[in-house]
């Protein structure tokens, strides 16, 4: 081959480089953002009703973008999120990344179960790239939907280099969230979600990025947890605390055969004495006993007002009781031991 046809090679193949778009599949679970409804000026619509095909349609913009390939795993609401759904999400998200093409996963989701199938993601996927969780407040068939631009939004965030190694995020109303810290505060506004304790690590305006910060805590790849051969996540329960509690959700929770209970307890995770009591004697029982906060932000530390050495309970620090639930179910795969959970809790 001549100087002049190697020249003109080299040049086709560094275009076609140049032209190469990234691989992206969309996992599509279900949730607002697949919802539609009979008016676009009503509240009222059906979750999960349009097919990925559709939602992928409808937002053609992302083509430009990347290569796109969309998975229907679910057809629901979020409301109706299982510990089978999230393992079955979790090893294909891990199939498909460590597929050399595959160069990120967003996942359309339901709000209302959105924080806590990606801080599950968070700590059961096993790379670097990224993934992204979107949904929306408003059904496609609405008035101003949001789900069409937070999706390109999405796009955008999975895309981006500086995405890599961030762990899950959560791409909602322009910001990014870190899948730990993100929860959601509002029922209905577009605004929904926020990261109390640590504010948005960033944000995505028409599809341009820019992050402050990221998550400190270990994720992905530095994460323990293998879900690879688990079929089944073990049973936890959340109990939440109020004036004049009792004892009767706890035994129901140990009878229902809980491995472990989440207590959204009072302020720094206080339970009312007669559910203490009852908390007790299911710690010394072997059930893992977890003390959360119903309090929206904040953390609920160890040897307070509740001497947990002594109660055998274990405190969940900055978790929420939704986000230590995924959690606990986690390390229950792995060990019961109390001190053991503990250090669990205090590193992630």
């Amino acid at each position: 081959m001549n100087a002049w046809k190697k020249t003109a090679v080299l040049a086709l193949m560094s275009a076609s480089v140049l032209m190469a778009k990234p691989q992206v599949t969309i996992l599509a679970t279900g949730g607002t953002i697949a919802g539609s409804g009979e008016s676009s000026v009503k509240s009222s619509y059906s979750a999960g009703a349009v097919t990925v095909d559709k939602l992928l349609a409808a937002v053609p913009a992302i083509n430009d973008l990347a290569t796109i390939k969309g998975e229907q795993i679910s057809s629901i609401g979020s409301q109706e999120m299982t510990g089978k759904v999230w393992l079955k999400l979790a090893k294909r998200v891990n199939e498909l990344l460590a597929q050399k093409e595959t160069e990120a996963v967003i996942i359309t989701h339901g709000t209302d179960t959105m924080e806590e199938t990606a801080f599950f993601l968070n700590l059961t996927v096993k790379s670097q790239k990224p993934v992204v969780l979107v949904g929306a407040m408003r059904s496609g068939s609405s008035m101003s939907a949001d789900g069409p631009m937070n999706l390109y939004n999405a796009v955008n965030v999975a895309i981006n280099k500086a995405s890599t190694n961030k762990g899950v995020v959560i791409v909602m109303n322009d910001e990014i969230h870190a899948a730990r810290e993100a929860t959601k505060l509002n029922t209905t506004a577009v605004n929904a979600f926020a990261s109390p304790n640590t504010g948005k690590i960033g944000t995505v305006y028409y599809g341009k990025v820019e992050y402050f910060t990221q998550s400190v805590r270990p994720h992905t790849l530095a994460s323990e947890f293998d879900i690879s051969k688990i079929e089944e996540l073990p049973r936890v329960d959340i109990l939440y605390a109020h004036p004049d509690d009792t004892d009767v959700l706890v035994n129901a929770a140990l009878q229902a055969g809980a491995k472990g209970i989440i207590h959204a307890g009072m302020g720094n995770g206080n339970p009312f004495p007669l559910t203490q009591n009852a908390l007790e004697k299911a710690a010394k029982s072997g059930v893992v006993v977890a003390r959360s906060s119903r309090v929206g932000s904040g953390s609920t530390t160890q040897e307070a007002e509740v001497d947990d050495k002594k109660l055998g309970f274990v405190a969940t620090e900055s978790l929420n009781p939704q986000k230590a639930r995924v959690l606990l179910m986690l390390a229950l795969t792995k060990t019961s031991d109390r001190e053991a959970i503990q250090k669990i809790f205090s590193t992630y």
